[in-house]
């Protein structure tokens, strides 16, 4: 129906001259519909509905099509994060730093690279092997926070939940299975540990 174009022009701010214009059609064509107030052929409908972007059942009917999309489900947006080689959940172990890897995953996780979980000495965090752990780059986490440490003078590397009291001079790297005992440095070995930064989300596969 001629009303169904005309209703598309007035809310695209479009004239008939223009829609004429861009797609060629003889704005005879166009008058003699509005005229004769009856469906249009299907070149013209495609045509139409190709220059406003609905479908060519909505221009011959006015019936708009039911999405098939589920309107509670939005797109993912995603970014590369490096992937830096594994982290140990158990004892410290060296880590391979392999900048070549990547991993895609959603632009809300604010960190700057991330690790593979090796061990199980995390899974009462939920953190299992194989898991992929985002580190946000930081030099000191809070109390109870997950962090990625290295230990040893940065030749290993572990995920634990730290404890740090500086009036002891006394960091507690503490897991999360009590198959596992706490790590425990004083003094100038404190020299030795450095933190890569926190963990701020970690991505499973379904198992």
């Amino acid at each position: 129906m001629y009303e169904i174009f005309k209703r598309l022009c007035e809310e695209r701010g479009i004239t008939t001259y223009r829609f004429c214009k861009d797609t060629g059609t003889n704005a005879s064509t166009i008058s003699t519909w509005k005229n004769r107030n009856t469906t249009c052929n299907l070149k013209l409908a495609t045509t139409i509905a190709e220059y406003f972007g609905v479908s060519v059942d909505y221009v011959m009917t006015g019936q708009k099509a039911e999405s098939s999309t589920p309107t509670n489900i939005f797109p993912i947006e995603l970014k590369c994060f490096p992937m830096l080689g594994e982290i140990a959940c158990g004892k410290p172990k060296y880590t391979n730093e392999d900048r070549e890897s990547y991993i895609m995953a959603g632009t809300n996780i604010k960190a700057d690279f991330c690790l593979r979980a090796s061990g199980d000495s995390m899974i009462n965090a939920r953190i299992l092997d194989g898991d992929i752990v985002f580190i946000r780059k930081q030099d000191m986490v809070e109390n109870g926070e997950i962090a990625a440490v290295v230990v040893n003078n940065e030749s290993e590397a572990t995920l634990k939940r730290v404890f740090y009291y500086p009036e002891k001079a006394v960091l507690i790297l503490k897991p999360e299975n009590p198959a596992y005992e706490d790590f425990i440095f004083t003094g100038e070995e404190l020299n030795e540990v450095h933190i890569l930064g926190k963990a701020v989300a970690f991505q499973s596969d379904v198992r």
